[in-house]
């Protein structure tokens, strides 16, 4: 019987745990914290969005990462996609439903009793469970840990290494294992934030307008990529899902700036047209004649007022630029980029430097938007990398 070691408690953990122990392997799971699964708590108080419902040619689309190969994500959402982890959840009693946005939810709209259930059948299943196990070294078939009774070292015949990205310290997921990797002489890139909240020097008199308030049923725009949805307006800036879809192009320029389309279903000719025979006050006409909100207008008028003609006050609310200054930190993120580089790993996501030592979930250098990718992505590579583990050990 083959003894496979998982470091880390998340959902790619658990998987991992979950399909070596299901082929018969010996599984011992540690974390450094006191228990398993704290981000998808977390992740479960805004409903555990668990994937989502499109089909598989559209879904692989959603992730990206530098150097990432082209067949990767076909192959692990293959082997478990989101058809798969609904068939999952109802094993463990779990129902789900599909939202009109295809997003798929537990019923109960909460993570607790779903981790609950799965750490039981994995219990069941063998799986042996170590908490506060901080990993501080690292080699093949060998791990070392700093514990509450003081250093360990554990060997195995696999190693799975899911400890997550940076984003959330507090869940566990702080990234110290970049160091231990980098010891063990494995190159890793920074993490980075990815879906997350962007920066703006909002003039101090304009905060009382903007602060708290949505604009909805825009269109943001960076270069050619388009992400509709609503943007909420922040004391720091602004943050909502436009924002965190388009995260990596805003990351790649010198000077982040987004565009918004505040009337997408309208053409600037056809606002143009419904201004009618207004002469003047056209920031204060739009209210009325396009339906412009009022944080729609503080905007417009403070990056580009003020406005000598209809047609070039229609051409900026159809696309108006707003200079961003930098992501949100880290630790605020919902999700990180950066993290162990595909060239660092072969297609069975065994790290090259360190055979038998594999990776799944955050920690390799891949993002998705929120709406469910990002626990996909999990959920499969963490089956991946096991069934890999597992090869690997006959």
């Amino acid at each position: 019987m083959p003894h496979i070691l998982v470091i880390g408690g998340g959902p790619a953990g658990l998987r991992a745990a979950e399909v070596a122990s299901a082929a018969g392997a010996k599984v011992t799971l540690c974390d450094q914290k006191r228990s398993v699964g704290r981000k998808f708590l977390v992740a479960g108080k805004g409903g555990l969005n668990l994937t989502h419902s499109e089909e598989l040619d559209s879904f692989v689309t959603r992730y990206r990462g530098p150097d990432q190969p082209a067949d990767f994500w076909p192959r692990a959402l293959a082997d478990f996609d989101n058809k798969a982890i609904r068939a999952w959840a109802a094993r463990l009693d779990v129902g789900t439903f599909v939202q009109k946005s295809g997003r798929v939810y537990p019923k109960a709209l909460k993570a607790a009793p779903l981790l609950r259930r799965w750490v039981e059948n994995l219990r069941s299943q063998g799986v042996k469970f170590l908490m506060s196990h901080r990993l501080t070294s690292l080699a093949s078939g060998e791990a070392k840990f700093e514990t509450l009774e003081g250093e360990i070292v554990m060997q195995a015949d696999a190693i799975v290494l899911a400890m997550g990205g940076g984003s959330w310290p507090q869940t566990g997921s702080d990234g110290a294992w970049v160091a231990t990797l980098e010891k063990a002489g494995v190159k890793v890139a920074p993490l980075c934030s990815a879906n997350c909240g962007w920066e703006i020097d909002w003039p101090e008199e304009l905060l009382p307008q903007i602060e708290g308030q949505p604009l909805k049923n825009v269109v943001a725009s960076v270069g050619a990529e388009l992400a509709p949805g609503e943007i909420m307006l922040t004391r720091y800036g602004m943050e909502g899902g436009p924002l965190y879809a388009l995260g990596p192009a805003l990351r790649e320029m010198s000077e982040p700036a987004v565009t918004l389309d505040f009337k997408p279903t309208f053409t600037a000719e056809k606002l143009v047209a419904k201004m009618e025979s207004a002469k003047k006050n056209f920031l204060a006409e739009s209210q009325y004649r396009w339906k412009l909100s009022e944080p729609m207008r503080v905007i417009l008028e403070h990056f580009h007022g003020p406005f000598e003609s209809v047609a070039q006050l229609a051409d900026c609310a159809k696309a108006c630029r707003v200079p961003l200054t930098q992501p949100r930190p880290l630790a605020e993120a919902i999700s990180s980029a950066g993290g162990v580089p595909w060239k660092a790993v072969d297609d069975q996501l065994m790290i090259k430097d360190l055979p038998g030592v594999f990776v799944a979930g955050e920690m390799i250098d891949w993002e998705a938007p929120t709406g469910g990718y990002l626990l996909q992505g999990c959920f499969a590579s963490g089956t991946l990398a096991a069934e890999a583990a597992l090869q690997h050990c006959d």
